[in-house]
């Protein structure tokens, strides 16, 4: 046997792949932590479980390194889970390390922990005294090239006890989908025949690092672009239109529609993105890039399964000729000039608060430029993308869209804040029904961030269920959070803050911003429940649609 424990053997591999861990300390992870202290690695206490995986998740969304959230067994793991749906929907790459049940059997407060992970998509790895290091790394590996959450469970009777010695080999690189050459040859004649090709990158394409290939790709076509929101300004440059779907303007919608020939990178198609059906003409010829095995939509034509990045290459070398496209962007440049945009919103309310759309534009002209955006999940959710200027990908983390959660925000704050740059100041945008419910995880973000502004969209209710089901005669009663004063909450615990109920307000933003933006500042919003968001509509519209047509 070795001087290292179980719990030592975990955390010396861990710091092979990770520099960052996030959780709450408890009786089934303290032997863990201490290891963790031991190696290197920085932890970063929550004050909720659940935060512990959100943390993490975000961490990873933001810089593209892996980290690992820690939970006690029980209820620590339990508390834990939401985040870890919200990971495995996603998509993200994060590792729980907990505590579970001793060897010799469950006690009466155990239960059954692998089981509960199965049952949300998680595979658990279960280390024991003679392979610590090599089914930790195994649970590693499987949530790198799997791309999704993993638990790392060491039981409670091992966690002190010493590890054995083991021969770990080098950590295979990561293998990349390269067989690019099956399809891509029609692929090539599509693009090069189209009259008004459009190219739609996806986050799979940003993570690939395909952007620079597919903008030379558009160029070299004379395409149009445009990306989801995870892949926001990804293809920015000459004929970008902007985010497709509901966050997008009608104009470039509208141009969308008219493509013959999509190109689709690293994008699953979902409704969202997909205007529910409507967002492109019933003749356009629809390809899709994946790493996957099949195409993720019904209306995909060609399926190429392949590495975007490195297929975008290859069309480059197949497209050496003269290709079709000519006027097809500067058609695109005048309507996109002349055709309305998001709607400014109004300066004036029935109630007097503030509209979201006019307090989102006036933001994102205080708000410093270099930014990184963290968005929660709610009725708010469309103004960051819509109104903000959010330079990179990896500058928006959107937390709760995949597994359609509020209250992850305060949590995945914490994780960014961790990851972003030093000149980067840290934007959070949440509602008063998240930030309540992640509340315990403002100190911790107050205490992790250098520099952070929180932006919350105070209406004093669950915004999305007002106008989803107040709007059809249903008790609201419910759906009315009483009006809490989150900037007294937030000077109690350490930051600067205001409540803003005028656009003028914004000025206490301004001169903290003015004065170097450090610390946390919390600004406190009272916007209008007045004001329905137009994905919501499209969405709304897109669900009667479907029940008329099950009711026909």
């Amino acid at each position: 046997m070795t001087s290292l424990t179980v719990s030592g053997r975990v955390a010396q591999v861990l710091s092979s792949y990770v520099s960052d861990v996030f959780g709450v300390m408890g009786n089934g992870n303290v032997y863990f932590l201490d290891a963790a202290e031991k190696q290197g690695l920085r932890f970063t206490p929550v004050r909720h479980e659940g935060a512990a995986i959100a943390a993490a998740d975000a961490y990873y969304r933001t810089s593209g390194r892996l980290a690992a959230g820690t939970t006690t067994y029980g209820p620590g793991y339990t508390n834990a889970l939401t985040a870890v749906a919200e990971a495995v929907q996603a998509q993200i790459p994060v590792v729980l390390v907990t505590g579970d049940a001793p060897t010799s059997g469950p006690r009466p407060w155990d239960v059954d922990q692998a089981a509960i992970a199965a049952g949300l998509g998680a595979a658990t790895f279960t280390v024991t005294r003679d392979a610590a290091g090599a089914i930790t790394r195994q649970a590693v590996d499987y949530a790198l090239t799997q791309r999704t959450a993993v638990v790392l469970a060491i039981p409670y009777d091992l966690a002190a006890l010493g590890a054995a010695d083991e021969e770990l080999p080098e950590p295979a690189a990561p293998k990349v989908r390269d067989d690019v050459d099956g399809g891509l040859g029609q692929v090539a004649r599509l693009l090069a025949g189209a009259r008004r090709p459009l190219i739609l990158a996806g986050r799979g394409a940003h993570l690939a690092g395909a952007g620079p290939q597919l903008r030379e790709l558009a160029d070299r076509l004379g395409a149009l672009t445009a990306g989801t929101a995870l892949a926001l300004n990804l293809l920015k440059g000459e004929g970008y239109l902007g985010v497709a779907g509901g966050f997008g303007t009608d104009t470039a919608a509208g141009l969308m529609g008219e493509a013959d020939v999509v190109l689709v990178a690293g994008a699953s198609l979902s409704p969202f993105t997909m205007r529910f059906g409507h967002l492109l003409g019933p003749d356009s010829t629809v390809i899709q890039i994946d790493t996957g095995l099949q195409p993720t939509n019904p209306r995909v034509d060609l399926f190429v399964s392949a590495d975007a990045k490195a297929a975008a290459s290859h069309l480059l070398s197949l497209l050496d000729g003269d290709v079709a496209a000519g006027a097809w962007r500067p058609e695109a440049s005048r309507r996109l000039a002349s055709g309305p945009g998001h709607d400014p919103g109004s300066t004036e309310s029935p109630d007097g608060r503030l509209d979201p759309r006019a307090l989102a534009s006036a933001l994102d002209a205080v708000l410093p430029e270099r930014r990184t955006v963290v968005q929660d999940g709610g009725h708010f959710i469309g103004w960051a993308p819509m109104y903000w200027n959010i330079p990179r990908p990896q500058d928006l983390v959107m937390v709760g869209t995949a597994y359609q959660t509020i209250g992850l925000g305060l949590a995945s704050a914490v994780g960014a804040a961790r990851a972003v740059e030093d000149d980067r100041t840290l934007v959070l945008a949440s509602g008063d029904g998240g930030f309540l419910m992640g509340l315990a995880d403002l100190e911790s973000l107050i205490a992790a961030a250098r520099s952070a502004v929180v932006v919350i969209y105070n209406d004093a209710a669950y915004g999305a269920e007002i106008h989803q089901y107040g709007t059809q005669g249903l008790t609201e009663k419910p759906m009315l959070i009483p009006e809490v004063d989150f900037s007294g909450i937030a000077r109690a615990l350490g930051a600067e803050s205001a409540v803003i109920r005028s656009l003028e307000d914004l000025s206490a933003l301004r001169h903290w911003i003015d004065a170097g933006a450090k610390g946390t500042f919390v600004a406190d919003c009272r916007i209008t429940s007045a004001v329905r968001a137009p994905w919501l509509t499209e969405w709304m519209k897109a669900s009667r649609a479907a029940k008329a047509a099950v009711a026909g």
